[in-house]
């Protein structure tokens, strides 16, 4: 894992205004996408715990699940939305030409207010420092999962950036990256990360499995779909466990 890979990932997924010399190189940034899920999990987990301090647990909840996602520019969320509504199609060619469109439907919007909606209840159930390491888990596993689905599913037949990017990471680059996510998430929650990576990698292997029968393989908005599906999933565990 290149150093240089962290401020590649970094620009990648987020929307801090990181001005590099060069265009990065994406592959050699993908293992660190776990890393920088969970800076991203700090920052939102730092709001949520100190926001607890000064109104309702339900208010800061919602006040940090939005500023994550005002961080990412609901990059993972766009994922799960278009998947959601590709999903209705009846054919993997129609599925994967409506992933393609950056329009929303009911499926999309459901889905992805949905998922706002339930990271923000599970949040609120929690106190400040169970908020903060459990949101620091859910955004490094969601990466971590994402690049897992990298290196082990096949890619869409069919061209795009997540695509491509599945076709050219390493599977050691996979596996740095689902360890540095692993050893991250034990970090914020202690012996909960049995469960919780369990539980997660369960959802990530059902979404993984169901995306190659729906659409013949992942795309960049199916690992989109699989970072929330383990962001929720993380977070309900957490809120049962707390």
């Amino acid at each position: 894992m290149r150093p240089s890979g962290f401020l590649g990932a970094a620009q990648f997924l987020t929307r801090i205004p990181i001005h590099l010399r060069s265009a990065p190189d994406l592959t050699a940034s993908v293992p660190w996408f776990p890393v920088v899920g969970a800076v991203i999990g700090m920052a939102v987990g730092g709001v949520s715990a100190g926001m607890a301090h000064l109104v309702p647990a339900a208010v800061a909840a919602s006040i940090a699940v939005l500023f994550g996602v005002m961080l990412t520019g609901a990059f993972h969320e766009d994922g799960l939305a278009d998947t959601a509504d590709a999903l209705g199609g009846w054919s993997p060619q129609q599925r994967r030409e409506i992933l393609k469109d950056s329009r929303h439907g009911s499926y999309g919007v459901a889905a992805l207010t949905g998922s706002i909606v339930l990271r923000t209840v599970c949040v609120a159930s929690l106190g400040p420092a169970a908020a903060f390491g459990g949101l620091v888990a859910a955004h490094t596993l969601g990466r971590g999962a994402a690049v897992a689905a990298m290196g082990t599913a096949p890619p869409v037949p069919t061209d795009g950036l997540g695509a491509d990017y599945t076709r050219t990471l390493s599977r050691r680059g996979a596996v740095l990256g689902v360890v540095a996510a692993l050893a991250l998430s034990t970090l914020a929650v202690g012996w909960w990360i049995a469960p919780i990576a369990i539980a997660s990698g369960l959802s990530a292997v059902l979404v993984v499995v169901g995306a190659r029968r729906a659409f013949e393989g992942v795309s960049g908005d199916i690992l989109g779909a699989v970072e929330q599906v383990v962001e929720c999933m993380v977070l309900i565990v957490v809120s049962g466990l707390a």
